[in-house]
């Protein structure tokens, strides 16, 4: 008997009994979908996380006043008062102080009301330099960014998010050349900024940026003190570098010790670790949670399999006794089992992209499940199969074709 009348006959058994074959695919196919949607989900967060925090611009430190707590890449302060200023900022621009630092951009933040001759609308301003541009990786849909000119002109200039133009003009092109009211000054708008959506720092295209200058003398009172600061580095592979430096110049300008510095610096990319080794933990969890329902349906088709060597007794000592070697008996069970697994598989595999289109519209997070999680969860449910049936199709083999054929 070839292998390909085994395959026939095994076909032919579980077409024989379909509502239990039924059955038996049902526990796989549930095990495999939960299995390949639980990948999914976590490759999906995976994904989310880096793009978001790409968006935030390539290399990127960010420089805060105060402590926060000491973590790999952060670098932990003493008190919360705001210890950072433009001369910061401007010292870390310098080549000897740090050669691994290719962009610097002091922040003043603020939440502002913006009026216009029709409507107001409230956003957070942010007051830079010409270098925000470049350091935070974004670019200008319409108009152009202001320059180092308008910083030593405090000129009344405004960038828009393209959000916030879009509220306050109707359309985002339509706000270049207009003109707003912030505070007590006017204000004209020269640019609006590409869309970037929203980052861990907030929606980063609702926002309005100007020079630091005019922020500081015309809705600061002359403070000088920064939120924060960006800082790109040349490359990603001179990150720490340039953490490093940017750590040593700002402990050696407030004379503070690391032990008591007054300032954090947080590397995205130790972000990034920290959030993909998180993701992938809890995938990993998940998906041993969701390999249980795969034991449970391996079960189910070795139960099937007993039921069926039982039902079948006579039939398999016919057939040894018509010559069908205990090897051909033992491969057909086993090709049965793994025929109902890997049709569960194939079925879980659907469901799951099913189950991963549909959480994708209902949330921001979308399901990756690829080709090689597919290949893994196919091969899974053909090993559960096989697992499960090497029992019966052994017990049936052993049967003596007298003691088979004498079975009520």
């Amino acid at each position: 008997m070839n292998f390909a009348q085994i395959l026939r006959t095994s076909w032919s058994a579980i077409a024989t009994h379909r509502l239990r074959s039924a059955l038996t695919i049902i526990g796989i196919f549930i095990g495999i979908a939960a299995v390949s949607l639980t990948i999914g989900l976590g490759q999906g967060a995976q994904r989310m996380i880096s793009d978001e925090i790409s968006s935030l611009g390539s290399n990127l430190l960010i420089v805060t006043p105060g402590s926060s707590t000491s973590t790999s890449g952060v670098r932990g302060g003493m008190g919360s008062a705001t210890t950072l200023t433009i001369d910061d900022a401007t010292a870390l621009t310098s080549p000897a102080v740090a050669p691994d630092i290719s962009g610097v951009a002091p922040i003043m933040s603020s939440s502002q009301t913006l009026t216009t001759s029709s409507t107001n609308w409230t956003s957070t301003a942010y007051g830079s330099t010409a270098s925000w541009l470049s350091v935070r990786s974004r670019t200008v849909q319409a108009g152009r960014f202001f320059t180092d000119a308008d910083v030593t002109n405090c000129a009344t200039v405004v960038v828009l998010g393209p959000t916030t133009a879009q509220e306050l003009y109707g359309q985002a092109n339509m706000a270049v050349g207009q003109s707003l009211t912030m505070g007590t000054a006017q204000y004209t708008v020269i640019g609006v900024l590409a869309s970037a959506g929203s980052s861990s720092l907030g929606d980063e295209d609702d926002i309005v940026v100007m020079p630091y200058s005019t922020m500081s003398q015309r809705i600061s009172g002359g403070v000088t003190r920064l939120s924060m600061i960006y800082i790109s580095a040349t490359s990603q592979a001179s990150l720490t570098a340039a953490y490093q430096e940017a750590t040593a110049a700002l402990l050696t300008r407030h004379g503070v010790s690391a032990s008591s510095a007054d300032f954090s610096i947080t590397s995205l990319q130790s972000v990034l670790d920290v959030a993909s080794s998180i993701t992938g933990t809890l995938t990993l969890a998940l998906a041993a949670l969701a390999g249980i329902s795969l034991v449970v349906g391996g079960i189910g088709v070795m139960n099937i399999m007993l039921v069926s060597v039982t039902e079948r007794i006579r039939e398999i000592g016919l057939r040894k006794a018509l010559g069908a070697t205990p090897g051909v008996i033992r491969l057909q069970f086993l090709i049965e089992a793994a025929i109902l697994a890997v049709i569960g598989g194939i079925l879980g595999i659907g469901l799951g992209y099913l189950a991963g289109w549909l959480i994708s519209q209902a949330i921001s997070i979308t399901v990756t499940i690829s080709w090689s999680a597919c290949l893994l969860a196919l091969g899974v449910s053909a090993l559960v199969g096989i697992v499960a049936g090497v029992y019966p199709a052994s017990r049936a083999a052993k049967m003596a074709p007298i003691d088979a054929l004498r079975s009520e």
